[in-house]
């Protein structure tokens, strides 16, 4: 007899289940052609830490270190969704077209809300009054109400090998044609580096 309610409890949990709309994916990797918020190099000062659950502690956003009065831009193309003071913070809030929003805190925002904003364009400055030891940006990403880890807007870096210059007395060398040198008991004609 339980074998054959738990049979029936299976079948009937099954079918509810199927007949739940699918839930939608959250972009593990937004597709956007991004522009950073701060000009190079960015300084994470504190990564993005997701909560375990919507309502836990986290950090939800990441942290980028700038000097007060530092010009923000807009990541991507899109629209003001909010600009203005959150809990005596300014905060300024862009959707993008992909159905993301991103966010920017502390700022004085440039823009208003309903504007049209290109990728790039200076939208906010930041100022004082972040929760980290120095200035710095909050920045954050939010699909719904999911918060995602905004640097995955930004394309990856490209790993860059340089040249070793051999031991200290060699540099001299390797700038002098040192590489054709080294190369000397190399195959193949490929031509020297600039």
């Amino acid at each position: 007899m339980t074998t054959l309610l738990l049979s029936l409890l299976l079948a009937l949990s099954q079918a509810a289940l199927a007949t739940l709309p699918p839930r939608p994916a959250l972009p593990s990797r937004p597709a956007l052609p991004a522009v950073r918020p701060l000009p190079a190099p960015l300084s994470v000062t504190r990564w993005w830490e997701p909560p375990p659950t919507p309502y836990a502690a986290g950090h939800r956003g990441v942290d980028l270190a700038a000097p007060v009065g530092a010009e923000l831009r807009a990541v991507a193309a899109g629209r003001v969704h909010h600009a203005g003071q959150v809990a005596g913070r300014g905060v300024l809030s862009l959707a993008l077209p992909n159905g993301l929003r991103t966010t920017y805190e502390p700022v004085r925002p440039l823009v208003t809300e309903g504007e049209e904003v290109s990728a790039g364009q200076v939208v906010a400055v930041l100022t004082e009054g972040s929760h980290c030891p120095g200035p710095c940006l909050h920045w954050g990403l939010l699909a719904g109400e999911a918060y995602l880890n905004p640097l995955t807007l930004l394309a990856r870096p490209t790993p860059r090998l340089l040249p070793d210059p051999g031991p200290a007395g060699a540099r001299d060398g390797a700038a002098a044609g040192g590489w054709a040198r080294r190369r000397a008991g190399m195959r193949g004609s490929a031509p020297d580096p600039p």
